[in-house]
């Protein structure tokens, strides 16, 4: 059985061909809770390699409890904060995919500093995505969503796409919030090519 833990050894920035032992293209989740999403896209495409980071220590281990029920050779996880693991360990152009669905909303005003999706945010993933990578976020918090909507409509160096719904809900969050009626907002935009 592969474990799929791994450990930020070092200095610098990941080779992905040292964490996956090959080179096939790479999709990060943040905040991958209890890694429905993550297994489900590593057992239906193979051909990817992808990476989970979670920064709470008990979805952490909830999501790799699941996992290790019978892992994925494509799906690896880490523990970290998201900002800091994007700006210190990922390599620049290197994501064919990040994945943020449904990222705490802190909805106290005194806690928006702690949001995820902030321009800081944006400026690091136009850095790890390839040209044409994708950027794909959902909430199911209005006012957040709003301000999400706004920050990635105005993103320099990223175009909108439809979102081309599955029907299929993406992570535990998602399904529980469609039991309960809620609204989910759905972003999907793309890295431009490089001028």
């Amino acid at each position: 059985m592969i474990d799929p833990e791994i450990h930020l050894d070092g200095e610098g920035r990941l080779d992905w061909r040292d964490v996956f032992g090959n080179a096939r293209p790479v999709e990060l989740e943040l905040g991958f809770g209890k890694a429905r999403f993550l297994l489900a896209a590593a057992r239906s495409r193979p051909g990817v390699n992808f990476l989970g980071v979670e920064m709470s220590r008990k979805w952490y281990r909830e999501g790799r409890r699941r996992i290790l029920r019978d892992p994925p050779a494509n799906l690896r996880v880490l523990w970290a904060e998201a900002l800091d693991f994007l700006a210190r360990k990922v390599p620049d152009a290197s994501l064919q995919a990040l994945h943020v669905y449904h990222p705490d909303p802190w909805p106290k005003r005194r806690h928006h500093k702690r949001r995820l999706l902030t321009p800081a945010f944006l400026a690091q993933a136009r850095r790890v995505l390839a040209a044409g990578g994708e950027l794909r976020v959902t909430t199911d918090h209005a006012a957040y969503g709003a301000l999400i909507g706004a920050l990635l409509a105005g993103a320099d160096g990223f175009e909108t796409l439809p979102w081309g719904e599955t029907g299929e809900a993406l992570t535990h969050f998602e399904a529980k919030y469609r039991r309960e009626g809620r609204a989910i907002h759905r972003y999907r935009t793309r890295r431009r090519e490089a001028p």
